[in-house]
């Protein structure tokens, strides 16, 4: 009686073993199947990203002859800018200067001398310094 219940527990557990093991071979069979068509799919993928990564690069690289262009474009631009601005600047202020010194003159050619009443005990203000500055720096 002992022997049979052995035999019986016995191959209740080979049969459950071999479900596992069967359950286990499908679950293979479908991994396996499963990394082919990922590798199908990942190879072309890569392909294309490689391709994308050149032409990024290519691209890179002409957008950055274009900023050497703008560059060098950019600091012939401030030369020129420097170079009018010393040329016209310095004339044209002397020019102004003469043009608002002639229509003061003009202005006050027929009026009379203005009074100036003194207080005494009382200071005037001293005269300004240093007169008009100029404003550009130097570089």
């Amino acid at each position: 009686m002992a022997g049979i219940l052995v035999a019986v527990f016995w191959a209740i557990l080979v049969s459950f073993l071999a479900l596992v093991l069967v359950r286990l071979a499908q679950t293979l069979k479908a991994t396996t199947k499963m990394v082919a068509e990922v590798s199908e799919k990942a190879v072309p993928l890569l392909a294309d990203a490689s391709a994308t990564v050149r032409s990024a690069h290519s691209q890179l690289a002409r957008v950055d002859a274009i900023a050497a262009d703008v560059q060098e474009v950019t600091a012939n631009a401030s030369a020129l800018s420097s170079t009018v601005s010393s040329a016209f600047g310095g004339p044209l202020v002397k020019v102004a200067a003469f043009g608002y010194g002639v229509r003061q003159a003009i202005g006050k050619k027929g009026e009379p001398a203005p009074q100036r009443t003194v207080i005494p005990g009382r200071t005037l203000p001293g005269a300004r310094r240093g007169g008009r500055r100029n404003r550009r720096s130097k570089d």
